[in-house]
């Protein structure tokens, strides 16, 4: 039975989902649209079955698990809900979580799992196989962000009995079974109800994991605490977690520094506070990854429809500069769509070292003389602190630069409206949604998806060839001529240069060793506790 359908348009997608970066650094400034975030909280005192986390981006987005991705709302719900299968906040490898066992031949076109007994939603109701199939229909429907996460390969989701399902495959995809987790269950006479589903865009959580929501404050804090009844494979120890949304990277700071701090762990630390926080006994660790500033142009606007004036612009940017000066050292200039540490990378046939030279010469091949570019950009702290250095670099090869940092719902809202741009600088990080490099590209580079709607480049030549090729990798068994395919189309991405990274940047996390043990600093936002202990 299908889920019910929502109207839903990129403008809502936008607004509500924090989606317009691929997950963690806009979704940090649409937070900071909805205007400063309380610092108010329960307290913590000192009771040690609760943790008070910090989290650096807001808790007003949607936090209906196939259409959120924003920072908080899914981290949060990475603690409420399950999939059939989980994976690790940190290694990725896969568990059972509803389902009883993982799937013995991850090669086979047909699954099967069955229900974990006894598993309940937090109201009380058991969990049933209608449950699964309504949660897939949802994550499968093409109105909603997760879809392009399992069209390609997801044919058909069929109730076997009252406790088994079967997931019926297009080919062979033994990488679905991290992806599964995407796919988080939802209660069905919960969601499936009238206003359902906005009710979950709007805060509502009722999964089976092993916290429950006892409070939500938009812009504020959320609050959870164990589920008693929870009897899944990762118990939870720590009793209540207070969870305070503080987008100002000062007060975040300030909320876990010094002798009576309240909070025991935040995410999104500032670079510049590093020292400081260590100075004071806070463990301070970082997490390698997608994470990254990215420029997207508007190919349907002249010159940059020309690869070579998209070239010559990245080829002008002096990273090591800004690494140094805007990352203070945490950060790696880009040599592929893919940050060094993925299993599947390789350094991409064009890779953009500094070069303002050959950007000069490609610049005059394209004919381009006295160019002048707005740089469209969101207002997150780290993206501002760069736009400078490419500034002056673009400067340097004869481009006037005009900066316009802004908030990122209204940036994105004007490209929704088909408002003309030329250049955007943004910040995106999948590996929230995952590791597999699959994914990864599929984020940004699906037919028909919102960012290939916004470069006007979706429907080129060059693009439908594109789409193929990655299909053609998708359904390739053979595990090393599927790598030889997607290495050859990220080496088309990088050639095109139509929305590609300039910098990977690492991201940390500061806690109390002292109060909080068993964290594990992660490379996308937001912390996972199911295995801490308030100490």
């Amino acid at each position: 039975m299908s889920a019910p359908r929502s109207a839903f348009s990129r403008r809502d997608f936008l607004r509500y989902s924090g989606t317009l970066s691929a997950a963690a650094a806009i979704s940090t400034t649409v937070a900071a649209c909805g205007g400063p975030a309380s610092t108010g909280s329960t307290g913590s005192g000192g009771d040690k079955n609760l943790a008070t986390v910090v989290i650096g981006y807001g808790n007003d987005q949607s936090w209906d698990p196939s259409m959120s991705a924003s920072a908080f709302a899914m981290a949060g719900n990475n603690h409420i809900y399950e999939g059939l299968v989980d994976t690790d906040p940190i290694t990725r490898a896969p568990y059972a979580a509803l389902a009883t066992a993982l799937p013995a031949d991850p090669a086979a076109t047909t699954w099967k799992f069955s229900l974990r007994p006894g598993a309940k939603w937090h109201d009380g109701q058991p969990v049933t196989v209608d449950d699964v199939l309504f949660s897939f229909d949802r994550v499968r429907d093409s109105s909603t962000l997760t879809s392009s996460f399992f069209a390609t390969w997801l044919k058909d989701v069929r109730k076997v009995d009252d406790t088994t399902v079967e997931l019926v495959f297009k080919f062979s995809f033994p990488d679905a079974l991290q992806r599964l987790t995407i796919a988080k269950i939802m209660p069905k006479h919960v969601f499936g109800a009238p206003g359902g589903w906005d009710a979950a865009k709007n805060g509502k959580a009722v999964g089976s994991g092993p916290y429950k929501m006892t409070a939500h404050n938009p812009k504020s804090n959320t609050t959870f605490e164990a589920f008693p009844d929870y009897n899944g494979p990762r118990k939870p120890v720590i009793q209540k977690m207070n969870w305070l949304s503080i987008v100002d990277a000062s007060a975040r700071v300030a909320k876990i520094s010094g002798g009576s701090a309240e909070a025991q762990i935040a995410d999104n630390v500032p670079y510049a506070n590093i020292d400081q926080l260590r100075k004071q006994g806070l463990t301070v660790d970082g997490g390698k990854g997608m994470n990254h500033m990215f420029l997207m142009f508007n190919t349907g606007q002249k010159p940059f429809d020309d690869v070579r004036v998209r070239q010559a612009l990245f080829y002008a940017i002096d990273t090591k500069k800004m690494i140094d000066v805007a990352l203070k050292g945490h950060g790696t200039a880009a040599s592929s769509f893919l940050n060094p540490q993925n299993a599947a990378y390789a350094r991409a046939k064009t890779v953009y070292d500094y070069d303002p030279a050959k950007a000069k010469s490609l610049l005059a091949a394209a004919g381009v003389t006295d160019l002048t570019i707005d740089l469209m950009a969101v207002n997150v702290s780290w993206i501002v602190d760069c736009l400078p250095t490419i500034a002056n670099s673009w400067k340097a090869i004869g481009v006037k630069t005009s900066l316009e940092p802004q908030d990122t719902s209204a940036l994105f809202t004007k490209m929704d409206q088909s408002q003309s741009y030329q250049v955007v600088a943004a910040a995106s990080n999948p590996n929230q949604f995952g590791l597999d490099a699959d994914l990864i590209l599929r984020y940004n580079y699906t037919s028909g998806g919102t960012w290939m709607k916004y470069t006007k480049w979706d429907k080129s030549s060059d693009a439908t060839a594109l789409f193929s090729l990655m299909d053609k990798a998708a359904e390739e068994p053979d595990r090393q001529k599927k790598l030889a395919l997607l290495h050859q189309y990220i080496d088309v991405i990088a050639e095109q240069a139509v929305l590609y990274p300039v910098v990977h940047t690492e991201l940390m996390t500061a806690w109390n060793p002292k109060k909080l043990t068993g964290v594990r600093a992660q490379a996308y936002p937001g912390v996972t506790l199911l295995q801490a202990k308030r100490t």
